[in-house]
């Protein structure tokens, strides 16, 4: 299938059919709270305005973070929750794994191997 994609600095937002896929870039890695706030707002507005059917963070780009982009998952997830949409994570490293596990973010996202993995499991296809 097709995706439609829009391409900002630090985060791509690929659309499949009515799934969405946020991938990172590794530079968010290192982002100060100010940008991350400003990124963050600039993936949530298409997201708000057009909601997906279900969000897969692909994290194959990034292999740590902090409690900054932490934040960022959650307002990811929020509106998504309360227009009952999923959202899972895709491509987690073995370090956010862990930080997930720590903080029991681990409960909340479903955590998949691949991108491929995480779209099949919403109902949609790579």
């Amino acid at each position: 299938m097709a995706a439609e994609s829009t391409q900002g600095q630090s985060f791509r937002i690929d659309r499949h059919g009515d799934l969405a896929v946020i991938t990172p870039s590794p530079e968010v890695e290192s982002m100060s709270e100010n940008l991350i706030q400003q990124a963050a707002q600039m993936v949530l507005a298409p997201l708000k305005a057009d909601p997906p059917a279900g969000l897969v963070v692909d994290l194959s780009n990034v292999n740590y973070f902090g409690s900054v982009f932490l934040s960022f998952l959650l307002r990811c997830y929020t509106p998504l929750k309360m227009h009952g949409s999923e959202m899972v994570l895709a491509g987690v490293s073995k370090r956010i794994r862990e930080l997930l596990r720590l903080t029991n973010l681990d409960t909340l996202w479903a955590i998949y191997d691949s991108r491929a993995e995480a779209l099949e499991s919403l109902g949609g296809y790579d």
